[in-house]
């Protein structure tokens, strides 16, 4: 660990906090303040582009879940949604719904979002500040490790990851980073751009009670057909009431990348190493369903770099080869950045 600076409150610097209960830090420079909760996975709650004030990574209508409030729910799907702020957690080993996996049973996107992190300071000084946060998961055999890095007068995060399997065994798991955006960022009128030949597979049902937006047959980026028979262009962020849905997007060179701009132009870009995370999920909730767990209160999008698809679980991505696959001893890196854009 490289000896922390003079306290200071210019350029780059680092902030620890114990907030609600749980520890908290902060990096910051002239335009960007990115804070991060080490009890919960290294799951970011802020990225806040200061000379706007314009938060990227809001957070839900009920905010931040104290650590007092117990993690467990009736039901292994609710511990995750019960307690979801929004922002960006980071999923591993089970993506999407309850799974089993080699005898471990798994809740909602367990277990790294609710497993406590380590910090290690790399950096801290005025040009550039670093952090590495790791943990070792409980319920499979596979550290998880996570380094951001942010430079003075950049609207820049960089971001590295590394998973690792301890086990004398091959192992199998699924790693995403889910990412969510909404008010007041996301709005009507917002637009999601891409490269161009994504290739889209809906996910085979509806997400919700109250039906989906379009046609389970697979499409190119951007046009989908509508369940009207209609067209439905994905590029656009639609009103609130629109009926939720969900599609893995897939066809990325090693190079991926995604930016989300409001119509004046203000907005982030997000670019990240598909040879390693080769789906990106697109998950839309525009509070149609009046039902748990949102009750219309959620506008939302997840744009989620994923390992593996779809959203049922480790045991399916498992069976249908999408999951990642660990030898004895073997691990296995990321690297993400995600900047403000416009602004």
């Amino acid at each position: 660990m490289s000896p922390r600076q003079v306290p200071r409150n210019w350029g780059a610097r680092l902030t620890e906090a114990l907030i609600q209960g749980m520890r908290m830090v902060f990096l910051e420079n002239e335009v960007l303040r990115v804070g991060v909760n080490l009890d919960r996975g290294t799951e970011i709650f802020q990225f806040c582009h200061k000379p706007t004030d314009l938060d990227l990574c809001p957070i839900a209508p009920w905010g931040v879940t104290d650590r007092d409030l117990p993690l467990h729910a009736p039901d292994p799907l609710s511990a995750f949604q019960d307690s979801y702020p929004g922002g960006w957690q980071e999923i591993f080993p089970n993506a999407g719904a309850p799974s089993s996996h080699r005898g471990a049973s798994f809740g909602q996107h367990d277990e790294a979002w609710q497993t406590p992190f380590k910090l290690t300071v790399v950096r801290d000084d005025e040009a550039e500040v670093a952090v590495t946060m790791r943990a070792e998961m409980r319920r499979t055999p596979f550290t998880l490790e996570k380094q951001l890095r942010l430079r003075r007068g950049e609207a820049k995060l960089e971001v590295t990851g590394r998973v690792e399997n301890l086990s004398p065994h091959p192992m199998e798991a699924m790693w995403g980073q889910h990412l969510a955006y909404g008010p007041p960022f996301l709005a009507p009128g917002c637009e999601v751009r891409l490269p161009d030949g994504i290739e889209a597979v809906p996910h085979p049902v509806a997400t919700e009670a109250t039906g989906r937006r379009f046609s389970p047959d697979r499409f190119t980026w951007p046009l989908a057909t509508g369940i009207d028979g209609g067209t439905v262009d994905l590029r656009r962020i639609p009103e609130r009431g629109t009926r939720s849905d969900l599609c893995y997007l897939t066809g990325f060179g090693r190079d991926a990348w995604y930016e989300i701009l409001k119509p004046s132009g203000e907005g982030l870009r997000v670019e990240w190493d598909a040879s390693t995370l080769p789906y990106l999920w697109y998950w839309q909730e525009f509070g149609a369903g009046s039902d748990y767990p949102w009750y219309g209160r959620l506008y939302t999008v997840g744009l989620e770099p994923s390992s593996s698809y779809p959203t049922n679980g480790l045991a399916e991505a498992v069976a249908n080869g999408t999951a990642m696959r660990l030898g004895p001893g073997e691990s296995r890196e990321l690297h993400m950045n995600m900047e403000v854009r416009g602004a």
